[in-house]
């Protein structure tokens, strides 16, 4: 089984290549193709990838091109992981907005905004690739805005294009552990939009673990989430945010502490990565042990602005275990490719899932899959406060759609002005022209 990776010289590739490594079922992916457009970041992770298979006898084959259409024909599965502008374009994302007061966070508020208008049109041409080269495959998005970017890959390619994120795979396994249930035993109701969603349940044999976490304030305390958002705020909720809530939730504290920060966090990733790839280029250099540790000191530091702004200290070690997202994509590959039957929080076409959002809306929601691909379940009701959020960011991500489809500026303002984290439409019309000055790919927006 032939397995594409779209942004093949992307830093995280090597922990989908290590799950891959660790699967020796039937049927496992045997071939590897690493796609990039810059071929020295290519070579890097290929050296990274053969350090890691050395000793491993049935080690997946790796092969490297910047032919795209080489890449997609004739290919299993694609995995979508491009940086469009690269981490230099997600650090002027967050300076922009970060000037004018508002977040400029990667997926969330005005940055994801600008990323999206960056990366939408180039995904719709993958897509389009992908339909025209390689029909039969399927498509596992990790490319962000991981919604967004799902939802415009799927008017090409339907329901053979699946979004993934680890972050609720995260939290629902530390709000199992908490609660002393195998995560593998426990069905979540999680239900919202990428980065935009809410663990409102942990049901073990039927019952509801949820309530006993919730009623023990220590415990609360204890955990990522509860150290983000405080205990008297998820007892009023009644739920567990995703991480990404706390920039909704606690806007204002955000912004101050990612504009009292010495570099913004993609400044800090550029810089970080910047070095690893310098360093690799030597031969002498053991790739895999440099990488192994510029990702550690990345996993250490992740949402260290939202944590500094909410008091919750340095993540803890369980915290930093592997086994994210390439997990769940491993999983959903194995239960499409052998129909091995699965339950995953997966980024897919809303059908009736929530009724407040029409079939085609992409949303995060538990799914089945099986070799039909990846079927959402039905989920409680949104509360209030939840359907609110939900559907402002989805009219946001369907003028940001808008915006790519019909090359419109005013669309791109509209996007700007209704995002709940943009308080002016005046600020709209500044963010638009500066991301246009930014990044000269959005000269598009007429």
């Amino acid at each position: 089984m032939r397995l594409t990776i779209l942004g093949g010289g992307g830093f995280r590739v090597p922990l989908v290549y290590r799950a891959l490594l660790d699967d020796h079922e039937e049927g496992r992916v045997t071939d590897v193709v690493l796609y990039d457009v810059d071929a020295a970041r290519l070579d890097a992770i290929a050296r990274v990838l053969a350090e890691q298979a050395a000793g491993v006898p049935d080690a997946p084959a790796v092969r490297v091109t910047t032919d795209l259409d080489e890449a997609l024909r004739g290919t299993d599965f694609v995995f979508s992981a491009i940086r469009v502008g690269g981490l230099e374009g997600r650090a002027a994302d967050e300076r922009v907005a970060l000037a004018e007061g508002v977040l400029g966070q990667e997926t969330v508020g005005a940055g994801g905004i600008a990323y999206g208008l960056r990366t939408v049109p180039v995904a719709v041409d993958i897509a389009r690739r992908v339909a025209r080269l390689a029909p039969d495959a399927w498509v596992i998005n990790f490319t962000n805005p991981a919604g967004l970017v799902t939802e415009a890959m799927s008017r090409h390619l339907g329901d053979r294009v699946i979004g993934i994120c680890d972050s609720p795979v995260g939290l629902g396994r530390r709000v199992a552990r908490l609660l002393g249930v195998d995560p593998a035993r426990a069905w979540i109701d999680y239900v919202g939009l990428n980065h935009l969603g809410w663990l409102r349940s942990l049901r073990v044999d039927g019952r509801d673990e949820l309530p006993r976490l919730l009623a023990d304030r220590e415990l609360l305390g204890s955990f990522e989430e509860g150290k983000l958002f405080g205990p008297d705020w998820l007892q009023s909720l009644g739920a567990v945010p995703n991480e990404y809530l706390h920039y909704y939730y606690f806007n204002r504290e955000a912004v101050a502490a990612y504009q009292r920060a010495e570099r913004t966090r993609g400044a800090f990733l550029r810089d970080q990565q910047a070095q690893f790839y310098d360093a690799v280029r030597d031969p002498g250099v053991p790739a895999f042990k440099a990488w192994d540790a510029t990702r550690a000191e990345r996993e250490a530091t992740y949402m260290a602005a939202s944590r500094a702004a909410a008091g919750a200290g340095e993540r803890a070690p369980e915290d930093l275990e592997s086994g994210g997202y390439e997990q769940v994509a491993l999983a959903l590959m194995r239960a499409i490719s052998h129909d091995e039957r699965s339950t995953l929080i997966l980024n897919v076409r809303n059908r009736t899932t929530l009724a407040a959002l029409d079939a085609d809306a992409v949303v995060e929601v538990p799914c089945l899959v099986d070799s039909d691909g990846a079927h959402p379940v039905s989920v409680s009701p949104l509360t209030g406060h939840e359907l609110g959020l939900v559907c402002a960011v989805k009219a946001v991500e369907r003028e940001v759609l808008a915006a790519v489809e019909t090359r419109s500026r005013a669309a791109a303002v509209r996007a700007f002005a209704l995002h709940p984290l943009v308080d002016s439409v005046t600020v709209a019309h500044r963010l638009t022209t500066s991301y246009q000055e930014a990044h000269p790919t959005l000269a598009y927006l007429k």
